[in-house]
Parts: structure tokens; C-alpha cells; sequence
């Protein structure tokens, strides 16, 4: 074996953060800025595409819940309550199912040197956040509209946002950086996303759950985030999680699933990235 043989190594590719910190704040805001202004331009109702799409779910939902299986008679608010907890989930499904194929769709510039791996799925979060905080906007009024008063609690639904926006992050960035090497992936992630949105109390309250299902519905770590939503900002007197799981301990559970998942995002992640250019 030759010398210069002997000298060849295995050269890993650009970890999740290759080129550092600043650089890729840089290029997460300008790719995020990009894809929103992209989505809606051109088209004729712009930014209103964005919100008419959960305001049709709420439509039906709101009629199919009120009319058929008059759920919403029993519960406060119902109908503010759909459309915010829609609001809400539509972001964390948005997001999570389009990163699933974000880096595999960036493969042009994946391949590029020293490309930050990680700014990908953060950049889909980023621009589904964009959306969610323009229908918020618009979903506070409907609640004010509707005759919601407003409360010194709302000043703390920004704990919930981030903690919701924090396991959407890291649900992107496992399903991403799986997607190059298990294409499977995707079909997996949109099941579950389904999945989650009838095992997330959207549609229904937590403590309308019967018992002998509610252990299961709390596993679902955004369970007890949709309960803390709907008690500081839409109905005050509503139980909370600890209330409506029946003490602290049925949420250790769902506590232990969020940070396990955060730590497997971030581990997989930088496992995966110098890797992916290999997969695509």
C-alpha cells in the first residue's frame, strides 16, 4: 500500500452547526423570510390562504360537534376553544410534516461545504411560527368577539407557545434527519400526525375523556400544553392538568416523554447530519 494510501481517512460532513452559531441565525431568517413570502405570493389571497384553511376545519368540526354530538353544549366556549385549539395543533402538524422532507428538498445546498444541517427543519418551525402568530392575532379577536373577557392569565400563554414550539422543533428535527436514510418516514409521521390530533384534547376537553382512556390520552405529551391553553386563556375556571388528570403524578409521564424527546432530537440530529449528504 502506498504512502498516500495510507493517509486516506474517512471525512465526516458538516455537523448540524457547521460554520457556527451566527452564520447560521443568518441563514435560518433568510431562508424562513423566504419560504413565507414564497407560499402566499401570487396568489389572490395572499396571507388569507393561511388562515382560511383552519377557519374551513373549524367550520365543520364546530357543526359536526355541536349538531351531531352536541359535545359543545356541555363544554364553555366551545366554539373559541375549537378554533384556537386548531389554531394551535395546525402549527405543530404543519411544521413537523413539512420538515419531514425539508433537508431531502434542500438537497442543492445540503451538499454544499459546511452547510448547517440543522438551520433546514428550523427554518419550516420558523415559517409555520411566522403563520401561527398571524392567526393568533386574528383567533384573540374572534375570542374577544365572543365575549371572553380578557385575564391576567393570558399573560402567561407565551409558557405554553414556547413549550409547544420547543417539542415541535424537536419532533422536526428527528423526523428530518431520519427521512434521507428511512423514506419510510414520511407515510410513519403523517399517520401519527393524525393519530395525535384526535389523541390531543383539540376536539374535547381532557376531562370529558373516560377514565379508562384518559391514562393513554395523557402519554401524549401536548396534552397537558392544550389543557394549560384552554384554562389561562379561554375558560379560567376549567380544570387544569393536575385537575383534570387527577392529581401530578398521571403527568410525570407525559413530563418524562417531552424532555426524552427533546434529548433523542438532538442526539439523532447530530448523529444524522454529517451522514445525510451520503443518504440523498
Amino acid at each position: 500500500m502506498s504512502e498516500a494510501a495510507a493517509d486516506l481517512r474517512d471525512v465526516r460532513g458538516p455537523t448540524a452547526l457547521g460554520g457556527g452559531w451566527r452564520r447560521s441565525l443568518d441563514l435560518l431568517y433568510l431562508i424562513a423570510v423566504t419560504d413565507f413570502k414564497r407560499t402566499y405570493f401570487g396568489t389572490a389571497l395572499g396571507y388569507l390562504w393561511s388562515l382560511a384553511r383552519p377557519l374551513m376545519l373549524f367550520g365543520v368540526l364546530l357543526a359536526v360537534f355541536t349538531q351531531v354530538f352536541r359535545l359543545g353544549s356541555d363544554v364553555p366556549n366551545y366554539p373559541v376553544l375549537l378554533l384556537f385549539n386548531i389554531v394551535l395543533f395546525g402549527f405543530f402538524q404543519e411544521a413537523t410534516v413539512t420538515a419531514v422532507n425539508s433537508i431531502v428538498g434542500q438537497e442543492g445546498v445540503v451538499r454544499k461545504t459546511q452547510f448547517p444541517r440543522l438551520v433546514i427543519p428550523l427554518a419550516v418551525v420558523l415559517t409555520s411560527l411566522f403563520n401561527l402568530t398571524l392567526n393568533l392575532l386574528v383567533v384573540f379577536l374572534f375570542i374577544l368577539g365572543f365575549g371572553v373577557s380578557p385575564a391576567w392569565t393570558w399573560l402567561l400563554f407565551p409558557i405554553v407557545l414556547a413549550l409547544l414550539i420547543v417539542i415541535t422543533v424537536a419532533v422536526s428535527m428527528i423526523v428530518s434527519s431520519l427521512f434521507p436514510r428511512f423514506r419510510d418516514m414520511a407515510i410513519i409521521w403523517t399517520v401519527l400526525a393524525t393519530v395525535l390530533f384526535y389523541g390531543t384534547p383539540v376536539l374535547y376537553p381532557l376531562e370529558a375523556v373516560p377514565e379508562t382512556l384518559r391514562d393513554i390520552v395523557l402519554l401524549n405529551p401536548l396534552a397537558p400544553l392544550f389543557e394549560l391553553a384552554r384554562n389561562w386563556v379561554i375558560d379560567p375556571g376549567a380544570p387544569g392538568p393536575i385537575d383534570a388528570a387527577g392529581g401530578f403524578a398521571p403527568l410525570l409521564a407525559p413530563m418524562a416523554i417531552y424532555v426524552a424527546t427533546c434529548v433523542f432530537a438532538v442526539w439523532v440530529f447530530r448523529r444524522e447530519a454529517p451522514r445525510i449528504a451520503e443518504e440523498l
